[in-house]
């Protein structure tokens, strides 16, 4: 027996040492590849249609209601840790039916952050704790320093679908974007994916920059995504993405932009308003990539148009909102001129492709009619990696402006007021810093075309004393009134360019 326990005894040391030769293999730390592997692996399996889990109590709450929950600021996730970053939460309710995961990662490592109803405000509301029960976040918002050093400002929310928005400096919220956007404005009807889980870093005293991830579901694709944001006068958003699809689509919209256009100065309002003008964004620019720079100024149309501009390996595209003079809009409480542009510009080659813009009528200013997406010509079979990386800034829209000359303004009316002819006349504003460098007696030309259903009457530019830019003026007539004009110009001096080219729809009126 004595033989056998010290058998045992030397068998245990043996083992003792043994393990402590064994090499430590670190767990591995959560990153993007963690994301990916979990979008592939929701590719590889059946569309689980999420379920909804709110009363009837949440979801008969109306805008006012719905909005009069808040976070108490108190409670804000890394507010007692003293973080330059802190997280509010979203209450479910209304459209916000399905819960949202929401992780922090710290040390590498993610754990769940729990809803805990003692954290809102439900102000008025009357909802019973049966309505209270086994909810979770319908989203997030997060805050930082922006505007002043000892007040954290909200700058950044995800919140609906794959919504997210952002501001720079002293801007109010405005444009939208998506992760992707799937069949949008097609017959059959278009698709709307979900982020379904996000993990976020924790930041360190110092940082000046947040991680999200977050894990993108739809009934046709999946996506990981990596963001990468960083605050300031203009706020950026670095993006990583990988989708996978789980069946074949029409149409795959890469960094969708969503904003709202109602009326402006090249579109009267509907009704009498004492608003010039109303609208989060006035036109979309583009970088072709070639050195030539498009913008189209945004319409609210009769009928649903749906346009596009064939590129390979633009530089960039965004909604932007170039008038920012206060004067334009004079509403004291919307304050549209603090609305930010939000300019996407590709990482990388994205190849041959599309960016597509979408103008769907609305009859007021509550509803986003305006989306700006790029459409890749080549699309993987389902369960292949596609990926796309880009970086979408929030901010004034000079920060991204074309080198030589733009448009501030497009302004439409009578082609012929004393005597109508049934022609419209279109006033073309451009500024920019080549005319400061050009002589004064130098001729400038504009160089414009129409489509088959517009019939160019006359053009021509000249020197617009108030600004120290140029005007050009043109008179179309359309060959059928019940079909829009397509119409292309710039400014240009012995067959120099001078200007971005601008690219405007004539509606249907």
């Amino acid at each position: 027996m004595f033989l056998n326990v010290f058998k045992l005894v030397l068998h245990r040391r043996a083992l003792v040492l043994a393990l402590t030769l064994i090499p430590c293999i670190p767990s591995l730390a959560f990153d993007f590849s963690t994301v990916a592997k979990k979008a592939k692996q929701l590719a590889d399996s059946s569309y689980k249609e999420p379920q909804k889990n709110i009363s009837q109590g949440l979801a008969n709450l109306n805008y006012d209601q719905y909005h009069q929950i808040t976070y108490k600021r108190d409670k804000a996730y890394w507010h007692a840790q003293n973080l330059p970053f802190e997280l509010t939460f979203f209450h479910q309710g209304r459209q916000y039916d399905t819960p949202v995961k929401i992780n922090e990662i710290a040390s590498g490592r993610p754990r769940a952050i729990p809803f805990d109803p003692r954290a809102f405000d439900y102000g008025s509301n009357k909802l019973t704790s049966q309505d209270l029960r086994h909810l979770g976040f319908a989203g997030f918002s997060v805050h930082f320093p922006l505007n002043a050093q000892k007040t954290k400002d909200e700058f950044l929310v995800f919140l609906g679908a794959s919504y997210l928005r952002a501001v720079g400096k002293n801007q109010a919220y405005g444009a939208s974007a998506r992760g992707l956007a799937i069949d949008t404005a097609l017959n059959s009807g278009e698709e709307f994916p979900r982020f379904v889980e996000f993990w976020i870093e924790r930041p360190s005293a110092k940082s000046r920059q947040l991680t999200i991830y977050a894990l993108l579901d739809s009934k046709r694709a999946t996506g990981a995504y990596r963001f990468i944001v960083k605050p300031g006068d203009e706020t950026v958003t670095d993006v990583k993405s990988q989708l996978y699809l789980r069946e074949n689509v029409t149409k795959l919209g890469i960094a969708p932009l969503t904003s709202m256009y109602f009326f402006g100065e090249n579109q009267r309002a509907p009704v009498e308003d004492y608003r010039p003008e109303v609208h989060d964004s006035d036109g979309l620019s583009i970088a072709s990539g070639t050195g030539e720079w498009i913008w189209r100024p945004l319409v609210n149309p009769k009928r649903l148009l749906v346009t596009s501009y064939a590129l390979s390996n633009p530089t960039g595209f965004g909604l932007m909102q170039r008038d920012e003079r206060q004067s334009s809009y004079e509403d004291l409480r919307s304050r549209y001129e603090t609305r930010p542009s939000a300019w996407v510009e590709p990482t990388g080659k994205w190849g041959s492709g599309r960016v597509e813009l979408v103008q769907i009528p609305s009859p007021d200013e509550m509803n986003d009619n305006i989306v700006a997406y790029w459409v890749p010509d080549q699309l993987p079979k389902p369960g292949m990696p596609i990926n796309f990386d880009y970086r979408t800034s929030w901010g004034k829209e000079a920060q991204q402006h074309p080198p030589l000359s733009w448009v501030t303004q497009t302004r439409r009316g009578q082609g012929m007021p004393r005597k109508p002819d049934g022609s419209v006349a279109l006033y073309i504003d451009f500024d920019g810093p080549i005319f400061k460098k050009l002589p004064r007696d130098t001729k400038v030309t504009l160089r414009v075309s129409a489509d088959a259903n517009g019939q160019i009457v006359e053009s021509h530019a000249y020197p617009n004393d108030a600004t120290g830019g140029w005007r050009a003026a043109v008179r179309v007539k359309r060959v059928d009134d019940n079909k829009p004009v397509e119409m292309r110009g710039f400014l240009q001096t012995n067959n120099t360019t001078l200007s971005e080219t601008w690219s405007y729809i004539l509606p249907v009126d």
